[in-house]
């Protein structure tokens, strides 16, 4: 296999691809075998027609099966072979194909490299979380209000099923323990995204940005839709959404590219839970200040 790339752009290159001999003859060989199976040529039975006469007859055929079949496969091979970090299916173009050779070019849209660097011992200033008891009595106030009680006492408690009042702002300490918690490390991961960030320029690919502003735009509908509004006026809506949205899908992509040059750097498996797994990394790695 012959492979060349050629950069057109920082996100966008063409590679060109030649095979000769035994791949392309090999497929076709095994194409016009699976035809002859259930080719019906006046005079054959099926499965024994000589090949001259399949060729005769269905070497269109035979000829758009072995396009079919072979262009992924060794558009794959060349991937893996010039180690392109592919992110979009590829733009086809220039096939020629003949019995014994196949060459092609693949436009492809690739992911920036990004100098990812100092991402370890970022400085991060964690305040301790604590509960006093003006926020239990504030969040008690909220759930008489919300039913339309005045007086508070166990009764409130055992509506909501617990034993009594103590037990009830035990549960309620928590919970707003745990949601302080949990706004001070989403602080902490916002402050680490902002020193990886910084400073690094590239250019996004279009792919990803469209890909991820269809999907803000998708749930904004809903949303939209779930507090009762009209379809009609949600698509009026549409082209205000996707101005407003951009700017957020942008930095989203970026975040994700920068998340993802630090797995492939740290050997970090680039799945679903990749972005989960390198915050998990960065925090671990992190220098903490306690306030």
């Amino acid at each position: 296999m012959k492979t060349e790339v050629k950069k057109i752009d920082s996100n966008i290159s063409e590679l060109s691809v030649q095979v000769n001999g035994d791949i392309v003859k090999n497929k076709f060989a095994d194409v016009f075998q699976r035809i002859a199976k259930e080719a019906k040529i006046p005079g054959f039975r099926p499965g024994h027609a000589p090949l001259d006469m399949l060729e005769k007859h269905y070497a269109a055929n035979a000829h758009e099966q072995v396009l079919k079949e072979l262009v992924p496969d060794i558009y794959n091979q060349a991937v893996n072979k010039e180690n392109l970090d592919v992110i979009e299916l590829p733009e086809i173009s220039e096939v020629k194909l003949d019995r014994t050779s196949l060459s092609f070019k693949a436009k492809v849209e690739i992911s920036p490299e990004i100098a990812v660097k100092d991402y370890k011992g970022i400085k991060v200033i964690y305040k301790s979380v604590s509960v006093s008891a003006d926020e239990i009595k504030r969040s008690i106030d909220t759930i008489k209000e919300s039913r339309k009680i005045e007086k508070v006492d166990d009764n409130l408690a055992k509506s909501l099923g617990y034993p009594h009042l103590a037990e009830l702002e035990k549960v309620l300490e928590k919970q707003i323990f745990i949601q302080k918690e949990n706004n001070e490390r989403q602080k902490v991961e916002g402050e680490i995204i902002d020193n990886l960030i910084k400073g690094l320029d590239f250019k996004l690919p279009q792919s990803l940005v469209n890909r991820q502003l269809e999907e803000m735009v998708r749930q904004a509908k809903v949303d939209l839709a779930i507090k009762g509004m009209l379809r009609e006026k949600i698509n009026e809506q549409e082209k205000e959404m996707r101005e407003k949205l951009t700017p957020e899908a942008k930095n989203q992509v970026k975040v994700y590219l920068v998340l993802a040059a630090i797995a492939k750097k740290e050997n970090i498996t680039l799945d679903d839970s990749m972005p989960r797994k390198v915050m998990e990394f960065l925090l671990r790695e992190a220098k903490w200040q306690t306030e």
